[in-house]
């Protein structure tokens, strides 16, 4: 009788068992998407930070048989754009370039990240070229050098080349504001507002 009993309870445990395991997942689920949600999508870790930006030598935008490089990047603090046409988070932050790129002494330099070169060229004239030179990265191997999860990213670099900080996802005037601007103060040039 004992050995019956016990078999059953053996049964009904691991029924019981069983019958928890989806509720058991769902709350582990529950505490990583808590985590994550709570954490802010613009700050990705870069392993770039404090370190040179990565050496590339490509066409220029809308002018092929013109080379940039990395090289041609050094010698003043500056933002690196990512953008692509295709980018419709591209498009809402593009006002806010233009601007920046009247108002501020500190130049921006773009990587125009897989796309192509009549779509990009047609996107300016339409919406303006707040860049002082443009990369063309149709494959995307410097995007990927640079770590790029997608377009935009926007990276700040000193005037050695060295990266000082990525931003993930559209621009805003607070975060060009509070964060960019003091750091591109600090490596560097003073604004004309300042």
């Amino acid at each position: 009788m004992r050995t019956v009993k016990s078999s059953m309870l053996k049964r009904g445990g691991w029924r019981t068992m069983l019958a928890a395991l989806p509720f058991l997942l769902l709350g582990v689920l529950l505490v990583f998407l808590s985590f994550g949600l709570g954490r802010d999508p613009t700050l990705v870790p870069s392993p770039l930070l404090g370190k040179a930006m990565p050496a590339f030598e490509q066409p220029q935008l809308g002018q092929a048989e013109q080379r940039l490089s990395s090289i041609d990047w050094t010698g003043t603090p500056a933002l690196v754009n990512v953008w692509a046409s295709w980018c419709l988070a591209c498009r809402d932050e593009h006002p806010l370039l233009m601007s920046w790129a009247k108002e501020s002494l500190y130049p921006i330099f773009g990587i125009n990240y897989k796309d192509k070169t009549s779509d990009a060229l047609a996107w300016l004239d339409r919406f303006g070229n707040p860049y002082r030179s443009i990369a063309h990265d149709e494959q995307g191997r410097v995007g990927l050098d640079w770590g790029v999860y997608g377009v935009p990213e926007t990276f700040v670099i000193d005037a050695q080349g060295l990266i000082l900080y990525k931003h993930v996802g559209p621009l805003n005037a607070q975060v060009l504001e509070e964060t960019i601007q003091p750091m591109l103060t600090a490596s560097g040039i003073e604004t004309e507002e300042e």
